[in-house]
């Protein structure tokens, strides 16, 4: 069974115009919401979509991915809505799309390729520039057979030595260039990861907790960071990009946030909360590998806010692929909370609404953000200890230290130094027991 949508206009615009074409075998039950995010990621990329056409076929094409028959109507389609590029919905292998080329006389993209050019687009800094351009060489590298099509592989010019033809000359020096600058790439990333790393045992050493916002993409992660940077980050040009599309943001963004002052008077019980790269189903594995040193952050983390778009009718789905891909990080065992943001667009009647460690929130309205906070705190500060103090005045910096890492619950300066009541790490309490009156 064959099945063809034509979709959208054909009105004049600037944007490349492309089709997109969907296959079927009847055993994702999430396809056609799968061809819905498609046409998202194409419009994400700056692409126009002119049409979708999709297969019902019971198993891949090895050669054409879909059927044979199908390509034609592609092809007389594409010509019909002037299309300029043909995007499939799922990775194609370099032969599918080295025959599929040949056969529309049009370039030929996936799933795969689209997700690299919305990460080009939103790339703002150099680590991020690195990682896309890394992920990109990487995806086109087993696919530059059938590139030089236009040049004779069989044999070099009359007279010439060598027996190579300048197709497959000029391939070999494409594969050595690309490989070369990969090589080039991945040693600049490893430097900035270095960096990185410093500034990640920097914070570790501070013992303020670590926490990671994490989810799908468009979930409403920027979001809930601006919240939390507005009302308890200090400075308002501490907030980022917060924007009503796919990968809005690419870079990890970590900021210092502390409800001192909410109703929460003589506590201090600060944590850092990074902001990641949103996740998407099929999210290519070189785009992965690429961004592994930015996803540390998640790794690394003491508590993971799992962001979920609660409006989205696939929230389920979002759910599983997030969990995936999680433990594909190696941070599936991580503690967490789920957010079930946008909340107010579905039928619950009250919102901020809590569970077990559930929260249903509004985080464009603001609303939730306080309940949040208060149950970040009480999962972080869980392994907390009170310990009474005494520091001799020459003692200065480790007073210091309890009034940066420590809820100061009593201060009093006596003659032989200062006596603090504080809540801290147990760990921190173990390190300085020989100034602990009692714990």
């Amino acid at each position: 069974m064959q099945k063809t949508l034509y979709a959208t206009g054909m009105g004049e615009s600037n944007e490349a115009k492309v089709l997109l074409v969907g296959l079927d075998t009847g055993e994702d039950s999430e396809f056609e919401h799968s061809m819905e995010e498609l046409k998202s990621l194409a419009e994400a990329a700056c692409k126009k979509v002119m049409g979708i056409i999709i297969q019902h076929m019971g198993k891949v094409n090895q050669t054409f991915y879909i059927g044979s028959g199908k390509v034609e109507e592609v092809r007389e389609y594409a010509a019909q809505c002037g299309a300029e590029e043909v995007v499939f919905d799922n990775a194609l292998s370099p032969g599918q799309v080295r025959n599929l080329g040949r056969e529309l006389k049009l370039p030929v993209s996936d799933r795969t390729n689209l997700i690299l050019d919305i990460f080009a687009l939103r790339a703002r800094t150099r680590e991020a520039r690195l990682q896309v351009e890394t992920a990109r060489l990487q995806y086109i590298l087993p696919r530059l057979v059938g590139m030089r099509e236009n040049l004779s592989r069989q044999g070099g010019v009359s007279g010439s030595m060598s027996s190579k033809g300048a197709g497959e000359t000029k391939l070999e020096l494409d594969r050595r260039k690309i490989e070369h600058r990969i090589s080039e790439l991945k040693k600049e990333l490893e430097e900035i990861s270095r960096t990185r790393e410093i500034m990640r045992k920097k914070r570790s050493r501070s013992r303020i907790p670590k926490v990671a916002l994490v989810g799908y993409t468009n979930a409403g992660k920027s979001t809930i960071m601006n919240q939390l940077v507005n009302r308890y980050g200090g400075s308002r040009d501490k907030t980022i990009l917060e924007k009503d599309m796919l990968f809005a943001t690419l870079d990890t963004n970590v900021r210092y946030i502390c409800a001192e002052g909410e109703g929460k008077q003589g506590e201090n019980k600060p944590f850092f909360l990074a902001d990641t790269v949103g996740f998407i189903n099929n999210l290519p594995h070189d785009l992965v590998k690429a961004f592994r040193s930015t996803l540390e952050e998640i790794r690394y983390a003491d508590l993971l806010i799992h962001v979920v778009d609660f409006s989205d009718e696939h929230y389920r789905q979002q759910l599983k692929v997030t969990d995936e891909t999680l433990e594909e990080l190696g941070a599936g065992g991580i503690p967490r909370i789920i957010v079930y943001n946008k909340a107010d667009k579905s039928e619950l009647e009250e919102i901020p609404r809590r569970g077990d460690r559930q929260l249903y929130m509004a985080a464009s309205l603001g609303c939730g953000t306080e309940e949040l906070v208060e149950m970040i705190e009480e999962c972080v500060y869980a392994d907390r200890v009170e310990a009474e103090i005494l520091l001799p005045y020459d003692k200065g910096n480790i007073v210091s230290y309890f009034m940066d890492n420590a809820t100061v619950l009593e201060q009093e300066y006596r003659e032989e130094g200062v006596r603090l009541r504080v809540s801290c790490h147990k760990n921190d309490a173990d390190k300085y027991c020989e100034y602990c009156a009692c714990l």
